[in-house]
């Protein structure tokens, strides 16, 4: 799968092995669900996106709720980024947990956001190919790439001078240190974790350790987790899209829900804590963090700015509004912090628009 050797790229040693639970090879396509559904909505105008384009090729449409329900996922996201950016000047890290073709990192680059540290971690699956688009794609490589640095790659894992993608099992925290330190991340600077339905697939107890660890590892730390919480009939057409991480999962449309991913091999392992906003924050505090709030997606899509979803609400008719809504009741946003410093991060709504080209 080795492209053609680019210019300043040189190899780099991987010896990582990766041993797959049963689960993981549904819970890996999930990123191409979540990707194609991106990229959909980007073509119709949602957001801007400039390289999402180069990972996902698929030209398939969506549904108008799937669309309105991913552009309020990345904006929620987006929303607590910049909140956290400005705190911190740019005297801060990004490391997006089970990143997927997330594009977070090239988006950033374009806008005066600048950041020391950006590290990306998901299954080696994923990050391989990842890589590979990366080396064959020079606008993307270009990001990544400055005059004094130069950019090693192996076949799962890339370093340049402050990006850093590598596979690895989330659930081996030997693992994910050892990664960190060849990112040269710094545990005493300010970090933002993000996570889009990642946890919820994690086995309860590997999860509790995981959080544990970051909490014990980093001084001041801010995490974004974007998943599931419980509260209607579920449509069998929009129950095929993995749509996003749920909350409110112990009504009936949590439990169709459920039903559909146990279909695909797909299990939600973490679900336990996806109960309610309750037990999402439980879940954090109970794991060391000094606080956590949630909100579920209808509470995020209200915060953004009443012309932007205007905006995109002309972009498509919606059939049926109360299934959007019934959608936005099972998903949730979740901040949690260490420390003071962040203790005020919400999704309240600013007079400023996001610059992260949103909009």
């Amino acid at each position: 799968m080795e492209p053609p050797s680019t210019g300043g790229v040189t190899a780099a040693g991987n010896n990582t092995t990766h041993k797959f639970h049963p689960c993981d090879e549904a819970v890996i396509a999930t990123n191409d669900d979540a990707s194609d559904c991106k990229r959909c909505a980007v073509r119709l105008g949602y957001w801007k996106d400039d390289y999402i384009g180069y990972f996902v090729r698929n030209q398939e449409r969506k549904a108008p709720e799937i669309n309105r329900g991913y552009f309020a996922r990345v904006k929620g996201v987006e929303m607590c980024v910049e909140k956290f950016l400005k705190k911190t000047s740019g005297n801060c890290q990004i490391i997006n947990l089970g990143c997927g073709f997330d594009t977070l990192y090239f988006r950033l680059r374009d806008t005066a956001h600048q950041v020391k540290n950006f590290i990306e971690l998901d299954f080696p699956t994923v990050t391989a190919r990842k890589c590979y688009t990366i080396k064959r794609n020079k606008a993307l490589l270009a990001k990544i790439h400055d005059e004094d640095g130069e950019v090693r790659l192996s076949p799962t894992d890339l370093h340049g001078p402050s990006y850093h993608l590598m596979g690895v099992d989330l659930r081996n925290l030997d693992e994910v240190d050892n990664k960190l330190q060849q990112a040269e991340v710094d545990y005493t600077l300010p970090t933002i974790f993000l996570a889009e339905c990642v946890l919820v697939y994690i086995e309860a107890q590997n999860c509790r350790n995981l959080l544990k660890w970051i909490a014990q590892k980093f001084q001041a730390a801010v995490f974004v987790n974007y998943e599931q919480v419980s509260a209607s009939p579920f449509s069998q057409e929009i129950s095929k899209f993995n749509y996003l991480s749920q909350v409110n999962m112990n009504d009936r449309f949590g439990e169709v829900m459920l039903n559909n991913l146990r279909i695909r091999g797909c299990s939600l392992a973490g679900v336990e804590s996806c109960l309610s906003l309750e037990t999402q924050n439980q879940r954090f505090k109970e794991c060391g963090w000094s606080g956590a709030r949630a909100w579920d997606m209808v509470q995020v899509y209200e915060s953004i700015s009443s012309a932007e979803r205007q905006r995109i609400e002309r972009l498509e008719m919606l059939d049926e509004g109360e299934l959007l809504l019934q959608l936005f009741q099972h998903y949730c946003l979740v901040v949690a912090w260490l420390g003071v410093a962040f203790q005020d991060l919400d999704i309240t709504v600013e007079e400023l628009m996001s610059s992260l080209n949103i909009d």
